[in-house]
């Protein structure tokens, strides 16, 4: 808070003080025109001459003092900053796509000391403005070696040499580079990259401006994937729950309860109570997260309908959960994960795997591999083709299977990041297998 204060303070001063610079260089060039008007007058009085030279000598070493005072270059430096700060957040409001980081270049590039500033994502160039602009287009694949470390590591980079950088010595006017990564969620997105003509121009300024804006970037890319995690959830809540409380399904578990009032009024009674849950359970659902255990009661909930609909003859599921992983106090049954996660996959099982006679088995089962959990929803059905497999993992498909699985896939990435993955393995006669990888879960939640 100390320091806050002490930097709205000074940027507080700053007109005040450029007040006085402007003030100051008028009277030195007053100061200037009066020597060399009373040098070349027929009469120029020492004492006046005296006094002007004086007031121009005062005037400069004032203006000297106030240039090169250690409050007053920290006050223009914290003005520079807050000017790009509060432009970058105008321009990043909507998102960082390829528009704004190139625009966003174009806003550093003079006010830098660099001769080119680019953008990168974790493989290409998202912006690219000044020095062999045209050799560097939006989209093309990232060429420095330094670059690539820098995503690697997570390391901000100061590179004196060509060679450093990753160009052939003399063939380049860019001499010196400043690389800076992009965080969001643990992971290195992206770089902000400053180029130079010259090793000399990376001042303790220059390095001062590049890591606070690689900050900045960091927090802005965080807060606008935040807020697309928001608009996402809510948009995939809504579409679950159209999706959940569809006429086919209602009018299929309605009928199976009414059958049952005849038959076995009992199980008739503990599916209408389930029934009533399963809908107060998908309503209530509406936070980020929940834990795994919550999901899994849930979709268990789903599937005795659908076998209180088929037949204990017709289907059966199986769960086999690792209750705590080796020398870790971690419960997997614990872990917190999106809603609507497994029931969309189990759903999509009974509607598509299911053979024409005989029983169709879910297993879901989870592992660990390093620091990542996996949780597998198997099945013995019929399987699918490549090409039948292949559209249902399409980012753009919009019907049936596609649906559900760009839902869970998109929910999955924004909670967990790029790492976070769907894995299908299926064949034909044989079953299929979907797989969630959760990246870093023992890491973070362990």
């Amino acid at each position: 808070m100390e320091m806050f204060d002490k930097t709205r303070n000074e940027v507080r001063w700053l007109p005040h003080i450029r007040s006085f610079e402007i003030a100051t260089a008028v009277i030195a060039v007053v100061a200037v025109m009066a020597v060399a008007w009373f040098l070349f007058a027929s009469q120029a009085p020492l004492p006046v001459i005296a006094i002007a030279v004086l007031a121009f000598v005062t005037c400069i070493a004032t203006i000297m003092r106030l240039l090169f005072d250690p409050d007053s270059v920290r006050a223009r430096q914290t003005d520079l900053m807050l000017r790009i700060s509060n432009a970058m957040v105008d321009l990043m409001a909507e998102g960082m796509t390829v528009e704004v980081a190139q625009r966003i270049c174009e806003m550093l590039l003079p006010r830098t000391a660099a001769i080119a500033v680019a953008i990168t994502d974790d493989t290409t160039i998202l912006g690219y403005a000044g020095y062999k602009e045209m050799e560097n287009p939006q989209g093309s694949a990232i060429r420095t070696q330094a670059t690539h470390d820098t995503l690697e590591d997570g390391i901000t980079r100061l590179l004196y040499t060509p060679a450093e950088i990753g160009f052939p010595d003399g063939s380049k006017l860019i001499k010196a580079a400043i690389i800076v990564p992009i965080e969001y969620g643990g992971n290195i997105v992206g770089t902000l990259k400053f180029y130079y003509r010259s090793s000399r121009r990376i001042t303790e300024t220059q390095k001062s401006i590049a890591r606070g804006l690689g900050k900045l970037l960091s927090t802005e890319v965080a807060a606008s994937k935040l807020e697309e995690q928001r608009e996402l959830a809510t948009s995939m809540e809504l579409k679950m729950l159209q999706s959940q409380i569809n006429p086919h399904f209602l009018f299929n578990t309605i009928n199976t309860i009414a059958s049952l009032i005849r038959t076995d009024p009992p199980k008739a009674r503990e599916l209408l109570r389930e029934f009533a849950v399963f809908y107060r359970s998908t309503i209530e659902h509406s936070q980020d997260q929940i834990r795994l255990a919550l999901e899994l009661e849930q979709t268990l909930r789903y599937f005795s309908f659908e076998v209180a609909r088929f037949g204990e003859d017709r289907l059966e599921m199986n769960v086999d959960l690792e209750s705590k992983i080796e020398n870790t106090s971690f419960n997997v049954a614990e872990m917190m994960v999106p809603p609507f996660l497994l029931q969309p996959i189990v759903e999509n099982a009974v509607k598509h795997a299911m053979p024409a006679e005989g029983k169709l088995t879910i297993v879901i089962s989870a592992q660990t591999e390093g620091s990542d959990v996996l949780i597998s929803v198997t099945d013995d059905g019929v399987g699918m083709d490549s090409r039948a497999c292949n559209n249902m993992m399409h980012s753009e498909s919009s019907t049936g299977l596609g649906i559900a699985m760009k839902n869970v896939h998109d929910r999955m990435h924004g909670f967990f990041g790029s790492d976070a993955d769907i894995l299908v393995a299926t064949k034909p006669g044989e079953g299929t297998q979907v797989t969630l990888r959760f990246p870093k879960v023992l890491e973070t939640q362990g």
